[in-house]
């Protein structure tokens, strides 16, 4: 969980992130359609917007609300009909999915950083034993995105967040990606408290841009248990960043 590093730095990642560009448009639409769905805009079984009116509505090219709907399908979050559109699945729903109580204390901050620790450096290994084209992009774009904003001195939640969920996406295990989705909000407390404990003279923002840059080039040359370790320290640095080194007793 964290943020870009100075822009002085030219991580490996750059020359991937371009060719990213595209997968990261379509990857947008696809998150901003799967959030409707989720917040009940779109019910199960009702009708879609046809391609034209999402186009206009998201801002974007009908071929990439194309591609969007397709792997919606893919993942049987909506079905076609042949001559009436496309629908929202009934049994693909991700309003049934897996859900989290929300944050209510500083300890819920911890037990979800443990439970982090439980899949996303497996996560990662998988992901450098399974990565693809596509994959390696993803993480290459959302790593450009964490460069821009740590050399303006920013720490961007959303950027931080789509680069580790693209790393359980590369793993290629739903039961990865369905944790992090259930997690996103929980995740993203206790990101913003460690992106603000990183602000100031001192420079965190570039150190932590350096972890997720070298979890990026474990798993972009396959580098399965080094991209484990990777991800693994990186979140108890992230954890002990934020507690300051001193943990909750979570045993009462």
């Amino acid at each position: 969980m964290d943020e870009a590093n100075g822009g002085s730095v030219k991580p490996e990642a750059a020359p991937a992130a371009r060719p990213g560009r595209a997968v990261k448009l379509v990857d947008r639409v696809f998150d901003q359609l799967m959030e409707r769905i989720r917040a009940g805009n779109y019910p199960p079984d009702s009708r879609l917007p046809g391609e034209h009116e999402l186009a206009s509505l998201l801002g974007v090219s009908r071929p990439i609300v194309r591609d969007a709907l397709a792997r919606l399908r893919e993942q049987g979050i909506v079905y076609a009909r042949q001559g009436a559109g496309t629908f929202v699945s009934a049994h693909g729903s991700p309003t049934a999915q897996l859900a989290y109580s929300p944050v209510k204390t500083i300890a819920d901050i911890q037990r979800c950083y443990e439970f982090r620790l439980t899949i996303e450096p497996a996560a990662a290994y998988f992901a450098a034993k399974r990565r693809d084209d596509a994959a390696i992009q993803k993480i290459a774009a959302a790593l450009a995105d964490l460069r821009e904003a740590t050399s303006h001195q920013l720490h961007r939640v959303d950027a931080d967040f789509v680069f580790h969920r693209a790393v359980t996406e590369a793993a290629n295990n739903h039961y990865y990606t369905a944790s992090m989705d259930a997690l996103k909000a929980h995740i993203a407390v206790g990101m913003h408290l460690h992106g603000l404990s990183l602000l100031g003279p001192r420079p965190g923002l570039e150190q932590v841009y350096q972890e997720h840059n070298e979890i990026y080039k474990a798993i972009a040359e396959g580098r399965a248990e080094n991209a484990r370790d990777l991800m693994r320290a990186h979140l108890e640095g992230s954890r002990d960043r934020l507690f300051e080194g001193r943990v909750l007793d979570l045993s009462f």
